[in-house]
C-alpha cells in the first residue's frame, strides 16, 4: 500500500523509524522504492547534481522535471517535492501557484517549504487549507546560504528557543511533518518530543523520528559530502574505475571480442 501523510504521523505514534531519501530521476526513485524507502524527497539539493554550486539557482522548471520522473519509479513511498528557491517566499498567491504546479504536473503528494518565520507560516497554513500537504524545515536551510552559511544551528539558547517556536508554529499551520537539519541533538529530541507531528533529521542526531540523506552522499557520488553524512558505498570510485577498464579493453582491442 503507498505510505500516506496520515501513515507518518502514525508512525510517530507507533515509535516506527521513519526512512527517507532523495532521488533526481527514474532508476534511482525505482530502486529506493523497491528497496523499501518511506519517503522520497526530490530535493533542491539536486541542484548540485546538475552541477551547481548551490541549491540557489535551480528552477521550479527543472524540479518538475525531474519530479515527473521519480514519480514514474515511485508506487510505494511518499513522494515530496521541494519548492525551489524564490518560488514561494515572494506572495501567497505565488506560494499556492508553484505547490499547486506541483501537485497537478507530477502527481507528488506534497510539497516541502523552508523556514519558520511569521511570513512562512501564513503561507504553510494557506496551502494546507487549499489541500496541499507541507512538509517544514527548519534549522540549517541551504535556500538561506549566504544568510547563515551552512554551519549548524541551534547553537545558543535564542537559537535554540527560536527554532523550537518555528517548529511548533509549522504543526500548528497544518504541516505533517519537519526536516530538522543540522542541529544539536538535544535540541532535535525537545522539537520531537513537544510536536506530534513526524520530525525527520538530517545531521541532529539520533532521537527524531526518522532520517533523510542526500543519496548521492550515501552512495558516494558526491564530490563533497557533508560531515553528517554516511557514505554506503563509493560508487564513484567504483564507476570511475569500471570506465577505466573499458577505456583500456577498447583502446587495445580487448572489447568488442
Amino acid at each position: 500500500m503507498p505510505v500516506t501523510t496520515q501513515q507518518l504521523i502514525q508512525w510517530k505514534q507507533q515509535k516506527r523509524s521513519i526512512v527517507a531519501l532523495t532521488a533526481w530521476d527514474y532508476a534511482i526513485a525505482q530502486i529506493l522504492d523497491v528497496a523499501g524507502v518511506d519517503l522520497i524527497l526530490v530535493g533542491d539539493s539536486m541542484a548540485v547534481v546538475l552541477g551547481y554550486e548551490t541549491t540557489l539557482p535551480i528552477s521550479l522548471e527543472e524540479m518538475l522535471f525531474h519530479a515527473k520522473a521519480v514519480r514514474r519509479g515511485v508506487k510505494r513511498a511518499l513522494m515530496v517535492v521541494d519548492l525551489p528557491f524564490m518560488t514561494y517566499q515572494e506572495s501567497l498567491e505565488q506560494a499556492m501557484h508553484s505547490a499547486g504546479r506541483v501537485l497537478k504536473e507530477t502527481g507528488a503528494q506534497a510539497v516541502k517549504l523552508e523556514g519558520g518565520y511569521p511570513a512562512m507560516i501564513e503561507t504553510v497554513a494557506r496551502l494546507v487549507q487549499a489541500g496541499i500537504p507541507v512538509m517544514g524545515h527548519v534549522g540549517l536551510t541551504p535556500q538561506s546560504i549566504h544568510q547563515i552559511g551552512l554551519r549548524q544551528q541551534g547553537k545558543t539558547e535564542e537559537g535554540l528557543e527560536r527554532i523550537l517556536q518555528q517548529a511548533i508554529a509549522l504543526e500548528q499551520a497544518g504541516a505533517f511533518s519537519i526536516v530538522l537539519e543540522h542541529l544539536p541533538a538535544a535540541l532535535a529530541l525537545n522539537i520531537t518530543q513537544k510536536t506530534s507531528i513526524p520530525t525527520i533529521g538530517i545531521g541532529a542526531g539520533p532521537h527524531c523520528d526518522g532520517q533523510i540523506l542526500v543519496t548521492s552522499d550515501v552512495l558516494g557520488l558526491s564530490e563533497k559530502p557533508p560531515p553528517f553524512a554516511k557514505i554506503y558505498t563509493n560508487l564513484r570510485s567504483n564507476i570511475t574505475q569500471a570506465v577505466q577498464n573499458y577505456i583500456i579493453d577498447v583502446q587495445e582491442g580487448k572489447f568488442p571480442e
